[in-house]
């Protein structure tokens, strides 16, 4: 009895499990992450300022004013991100004041829907780089339809849209066509044919009778039909499109495929350990192609999105914007993870929102938001460093690696 009282004793109890759970799972990373990147931020923020520049050559003499000069910089560059991407206050009235935010939510839309479709390759094992390709592809068959075709409002949203989609379906099923059926490696295919989406589609932007916008000489389109635009949620005050609601709706059903049904077992099953599915059963090639479509189609509504709600006026052949390797960071940011990969893409929208605000009240280089997505990157790619950064515990599945390596030396 009493051996049985001092090992229960010995146990940890529920609230140790869940907040060891928390502190060791992956999503405490990505927080501690973006912190440290933000940290990382102000140190570049207060480098380059010209008042902290000056303040340091007579630092020793009044070194309050140093530090003064340092927490104005980064204070007011913070500052400006935030009003620039949720909320500003010194706009009259709330209906101006939460402009910024759905400006946020206008370029997370396409970075959500492009990062969901990084995120469904990676549970299935495979790396999908050519977000720009598939983009590309997409916009240049949705924006075809959109400004070429007369039809009903509602008709011509939704082929424009099934045009987009299909065709980063097509695009990223060339890639697992050729993983499933030569074993080519998926991010050498996805390369190249991000080269030949642009090339491709630079050629059609300057040919006549193709994706060239009558009479003109320019390699751009034309405009959009109005009735091929998504619509603006509240009105046309606002940037924010029903593109928005659309990405939510396909946020659910990434998760719903995933997690719930039993293609989401199969990508998974195989994405840990291809073998091990094989010899389950699995037809392990089938869902290299399946993800790699699944994929492409997804990362072709960010293309879809980009051209029936951003870009309306005609686009050239820079309208994937970057979004296509942004959408990586997105992917690694949200641990594969449908929701994850919703919310970081929310904060990706913001650090693009407020970067530009944040430019322009504090001249603050742009250059600047992208080094702090680069270092969310960084430590995204290196838990370990975060851990030790902030002293948290291991997983549980690596402490039991170093007992067994322990072990193994010990013999």
């Amino acid at each position: 009895m009493a051996d049985a009282d001092k090992a229960s004793d010995q146990q940890p109890s529920r609230a140790h499990l869940v907040l060891r759970e928390i502190f060791t799972g992956g999503a405490i990373i990505s927080v501690l992450a973006v912190l440290l990147a933000m940290i990382v931020g102000a140190v570049l923020i207060a480098v380059t300022n010209d008042d902290v520049q000056e303040s340091a050559g007579y630092f020793f003499s009044r070194p309050t004013d140093m530090l003064s000069a340092i927490w104005n910089s980064v204070s007011g560059a913070y500052s400006s991100l935030f009003q620039g991407s949720v909320y500003n206050f010194r706009r009259p009235g709330f209906e101006n004041g939460i402009k910024p935010l759905t400006e946020t939510l206008t370029f997370a839309t396409p970075l959500i829907v492009a990062g969901l479709g990084v995120a469904l390759a990676f549970r299935v094992g495979m790396f999908n780089i050519g977000g720009r390709g598939q983009m590309l592809i997409a916009a240049a068959c949705a924006g075809w339809v959109g400004f070429s075709l007369q039809l009903p409002a509602g008709l011509h949203l939704i082929l424009a849209i099934a045009a987009g989609v299909i065709g980063g379906a097509v695009w990223g099923g060339i890639a697992g066509v050729l993983k499933a059926r030569t074993g080519a490696h998926e991010v050498i295919v996805t390369i190249m044919l991000n080269y030949i989406a642009f090339y491709l589609v630079a050629y059609l932007l300057r040919t006549p009778g193709a994706l060239q916008a009558p009479g003109s000489n320019n390699p751009k389109t034309a405009a959009i039909e109005s009735t091929a635009v998504f619509p603006k949620l509240f009105g046309d005050r606002y940037t924010l499109h029903l593109g928005f609601v659309l990405v939510i709706v396909v946020t659910i059903g990434v998760w719903w495929v995933l997690e719930r049904s039993s293609l989401g077992f199969r990508f998974r099953a195989v994405g840990e350990n291809p073998r091990a599915s094989k010899i389950a059963g699995i037809n392990v090639d089938r869902m290299y192609l399946y993800a790699m479509v699944l994929s492409g189609a997804l990362v072709g509504l960010a293309g879809v999105a980009q051209v029936l709600g951003t870009v309306t006026t005609g686009f050239g052949a820079d309208i994937d914007a970057g979004i296509g390797f942004d959408a990586i960071t997105v992917a690694l940011l949200g641990r594969s993870k449908p929701w994850g990969v919703f919310f970081a893409g929310i904060l990706f929208g913001a650090f693009k929102a407020g970067g530009f605000a944040m430019q322009a009240a504090e001249g603050v280089p742009i250059d600047i938001v992208l080094v702090v997505q680069s270092v969310i990157v960084l430590f995204i790619a290196a838990p370990p460093l975060v851990r030790a950064v902030f002293r948290l515990p291991a997983p549980d599945a690596e402490i039991a690696a170093r007992a067994d390596t322990a072990k193994v030396g010990s013999l």
